[in-house]
């Protein structure tokens, strides 16, 4: 197994007096891809938001517990919001280019952490660009409307401006459910590319997304109360082939959810 890059232990996170996650504990390697599985409303995506503190952006939201990166709590009182999210990028469901050019939405990050070197602002853009596979579609129009692009396009332009600020890890949340298929594969062939440089983190409802491109699944259930818990997580080739808990068999097999 690769070193650990996230380490979440006794997670619980409340909406209100509403217990959302409750006690989530795991190990994220770095440098490899974790899929979060499970049916609508167990907390995939709260789990996924708690890792750079976007939670904190909606009212009434408490979390307990810890998430180290590298080691640090990322929850102590004196950590820098902007640097811990400049290192853990996030990647949301539909693709939210901003209404700039293409150059200006990949620089935009870069412009905002004070760097006004114009070449290394071109240099950057186009590296980013090239990494998220979009580079050859748009050199030629790249102070075109980013709005032009297509959906795809759009996501791997949003993939490219996370890139441009060096993020150690990037968090997708169901990057590719508003994609056609053939998009679709392009953002997972990105991802399985991505994983040489980053430690991805995605939840997805597609079980055959998860089972194609993670390395390590975590299966998501809510309890009585429809608090979110971890039922199982393990290799993916394991969760999928021989799951430990018969909960992840019925899942998988679409008995329920």
């Amino acid at each position: 197994m690769n070193n650990i890059k996230i380490s979440v232990k006794n997670l619980n996170i409340y909406y209100g007096n509403f217990l959302a996650l409750k006690d989530i504990t795991l190990d994220i390697p770095e440098k490899s891809i974790t899929a979060i599985i499970g049916p609508s409303g167990c907390g995939k995506s709260t789990f996924l938001r708690a890792l750079n503190r976007m939670n904190e952006l909606l009212p009434n939201v408490r979390t307990e517990g810890k998430v180290l990166l590298d080691g640090q709590n990322i929850y102590e009182p004196n950590i820098d919001l902007v640097t811990l999210r400049r290192k853990v990028g996030m990647v949301f469901q539909r693709p939210n280019p901003f209404p700039k050019s293409i150059f200006e939405n990949v620089a935009f990050g870069l412009r905002i952490q004070g760097i006004k070197d114009k070449e290394q602002i071109e240099e950057i853009v186009e590296l980013s660009l090239r990494r998220a596979a979009l580079w050859d579609e748009v050199k030629n129009k790249l102070h075109k409307s980013a709005l032009e692009l297509s959906g795809g396009q759009q996501q791997r332009l949003c993939i490219a401006r996370v890139l441009a600020v060096q993020p150690e890890v990037i968090l997708m949340d169901e990057p590719a459910s508003a994609l056609d298929p053939i998009a679709t594969l392009r953002i997972e062939d990105l991802m399985r590319e991505l994983k040489e440089e980053y430690t991805i983190v995605i939840v997805t409802h597609n079980m055959q997304q998860a089972a194609r491109v993670s390395d390590f699944t975590a299966f998501f259930l809510t309890d009585e109360n429809r608090a979110g818990m971890l039922i199982e997580y393990g290799n993916t080739s394991e969760i999928f082939t021989m799951p430990r808990d018969p909960r992840t068999e019925g899942y998988i097999t679409g008995r329920y959810g």
